[in-house]
């Protein structure tokens, strides 16, 4: 019986002929790969291994370290309470990254460098950083100065230094701001996370009583889950603009310009009750509330963008007989990724059409950084590959299936 429902077409076999430059290739078919084994082009580098272990090891610490404070048990239920605002933070996050999912292992680097790395650094860094330059004659008391001045300067340079370890170990995912925004926000989810346990903690250990515990969960957890990753979000926009405009030699200037918005708005946060409003309520629902939906607008304005740029770049291998019509639209389109997951899930094959579907994002950000004359000599050998992984996906996707 003929399936007309399902969202592929038998693809054209590959042009014979190179499609970028015309030249003629040896044979038809699929090209070769350039030296490189297919069904590999997406796996983790050593890079990103050796920076999970130190990370994890850093983590520990922190733990230890937060043990020492509180006490074993009391960390593990705290870090149970904790849970609650980082799973709101990943699940946004997660809608976030919906279009062209970064590696999981990246993601979890970024997640451990902000809950243990970064913690560590704004400890280490603190104190030392207050009695350089905290004047006590000078207008502000201690703790003023260590939430309005240290803080967001001390923070965001330990987050942002996390986000641009995995700007160069990660190049090759690395490469617009959407994904910068990703990078960012793991780093600032996990930060609040470990940050989240040393406020509660501290709340219950001073009260003694679980009502001031409360007081904190909610206002940490449930009113403004989202600071810390809009803050280091900037950084990760900025180093990703860096990315997509080839000027990776550039981006201590990108840097710069993403981690003063952070700080900025650390600053706004922690600050904003007592210097520019008198109640919180008024803080929360004339600041807050406005910046982020402000950051959802933009985040959806940048999400269209690049799915536009994804569609004019596999348009590209679509005129070079590479791909299909109906294989760009399922890429590229709300619908067509919806129909492509219904099909796939109806036939078994739900898993082949989700590596389908990255290995043709990854070939749509390394077309644009050939086209934009940003790639590196690794880019060319990853693009045959990643064109003749696609090609035994299809097979895979479409192996007895009647059309």
């Amino acid at each position: 019986m003929s399936d007309t429902s399902h969202p592929l077409r038998p693809s054209p076999e590959p042009n014979p002929r190179d499609p970028w430059t015309g030249a003629p290739r040896a044979g038809t078919g699929v090209p070769a790969a350039a030296g490189m084994p297919t069904g590999q082009p997406g796996r983790t580098g050593s890079g990103v291994l050796i920076a999970l272990a130190l990370c994890t090891l850093l983590l520990l610490g922190v733990t230890f370290f937060l043990s020492g404070i509180f006490g074993t048990g009391t960390v593990l239920w705290l870090g149970v309470l904790a849970m609650v605002p980082l799973g709101l933070c990943l699940v946004g996050l997660r809608w976030v990254d919906r279009w062209d999912p970064e590696p999981r292992p990246v993601l979890l680097l970024a997640l451990l460098w902000g809950a243990g790395a970064s913690v560590a650094g704004a400890l280490l860094v603190g104190d030392l950083f207050t009695e350089l330059f905290f004047d006590p004659a000078g207008r502000l008391d201690p703790d003023t100065f260590g939430a309005v001045v240290q803080a967001p300067i001390v923070e965001e340079l330990a987050k942002g230094a996390g986000v641009l370890l995995i700007f160069w170990i990660n190049r090759a995912h690395f490469d617009g701001p959407v994904d910068g925004i990703v990078y960012g926000g793991m780093v600032g989810a996990g930060f609040a996370f470990t940050e989240n346990i040393l406020y509660f903690g501290s709340s219950y250990a001073e009260s003694g009583t679980p009502g001031d515990l409360a007081a904190v969960f909610v206002l940490r957890g449930l009113f403004s889950p989202f600071a810390h990753v809009m803050f280091t979000a900037w950084t990760g926009f900025a180093l990703g603009l860096c990315a997509e405009r080839g000027d990776r030699s550039r981006w201590p200037l990108y840097l710069g310009l993403g981690l003063l918005p952070a700080m900025f708005g650390h600053f706004l946060w922690n600050g904003g009750v007592g210097i520019f409003f008198d109640s919180f309520l008024g803080f929360y629902f004339l600041l807050q509330v406005p910046l982020f939906v402000a950051a959802v607008v933009s985040v959806v304005l940048l999400q269209r963008a690049e799915l536009r740029l994804i569609a004019r770049r596999l348009d590209e291998y679509r005129q070079a007989g590479w791909f299909t019509p109906a294989e760009v639209a399922m890429f590229a389109t709300p619908a067509g990724r919806k129909s492509a997951r219904v099909w796939a899930a109806a036939h078994g094959r739900g898993a082949v059409m989700k590596d389908f579907t990255q290995t043709a994002m990854r070939l749509a950000g390394v077309r644009q950084r050939i086209s934009a004359d940003h790639a590196d000599a690794g880019d060319f050998a990853r693009e045959v590959a990643l064109l003749h992984e696609s090609h035994r996906q299809r097979a895979q996707l479409l192996a007895d299936v009647v059309v």
